[in-house]
């Protein structure tokens, strides 16, 4: 099969909204020449259009797509999903989830190849919206509870002084394949990523709070903040070439 002219049929039926038109395509692939294939046509499809494909996960079976993906693919997706304005986060985090937590992955690879690039955290702070008060009893304690934690916010200080405590759980006890074992390989095998996250967690979490206020503290209607300062990365979505530009 020609390789140019399936990229083609791909971002065709993805702009015209056949995301499982243009996954059976992939597959397709695969079946007929093998995964060495099917990573090459990844290789050459814009962000966009791979995570067109899979976000739209089902965890009643398995992608082929999800399954080949690599760190880099994945991360310079994940950094444009806010672009959906997805407020659940429901799709952002199955994605995460089935990706990173696949069997054969390692998950520290794909969190480093996220938090190397601009937005990355930002990204991460997304995954981890609906948990903050249970992120920030973790960081403080080394537990999940939040009704237990009752003491002030760590600084930014004392959580890089807290960085490599000795975990109070093992992964193991928090190993479900979702946002608690995550967090866990965050803050114990991924601290500086953890701390930027966490930060841009807290910007979040304020704005939110200050627009229930009736104030208007951020630019943008999706609530993002500016990550300039917390982002380890130099890479940027933003900076694309125009034939990647969204079709979301």
């Amino acid at each position: 099969m020609n390789h140019l002219a399936l990229i083609e049929k791909t971002q065709t039926l993805i702009a015209a909204g056949d995301i499982v038109g243009a996954e059976s395509a992939l597959v397709e692939l695969a079946d007929a020449e093998g995964d060495s294939a099917l990573m090459v046509v990844l290789d050459l499809l814009p962000p966009k259009d791979i995570l067109a494909v899979i976000r739209e996960y089902d965890n009643s079976k398995e992608s082929v797509v999800n399954l080949l993906v690599t760190p880099a693919q994945f991360a310079r997706a994940v950094v444009i999903e806010k672009q959906y304005k997805d407020l659940t986060r429901t799709h952002l985090r199955g994605m995460v989830n089935s990706i990173i937590f696949r069997e054969d992955a390692d998950p520290l690879a794909f969190l480093t190849a996220i938090g190397d690039l601009e937005g990355g955290s930002d990204a991460l702070a997304d995954y981890f919206s609906e948990k903050w008060s249970r992120v920030e009893a973790f960081a403080r304690s080394g537990l999940f509870d939040a009704a237990e934690d009752h003491g002030e916010l760590l600084s930014q200080t004392a959580l890089l002084a807290s960085a490599y405590a000795r975990p109070l759980l093992q992964q193991d006890e928090v190993a479900d394949g979702d946002w608690m074992q995550l967090a866990w390989i965050l803050r114990y095998e991924c601290p500086d990523l953890f701390i930027e996250m966490l930060m841009v967690l807290r910007a979040k979490a304020s704005a939110y709070d200050a627009s229930l206020e009736g104030t208007d503290e951020t630019d943008d209607d999706d609530g993002k903040v500016e990550t300039g300062d917390t982002d380890r990365g130099k890479a940027t979505p933003a900076q694309r070439d125009s034939d990647e530009e969204s079709a979301i």
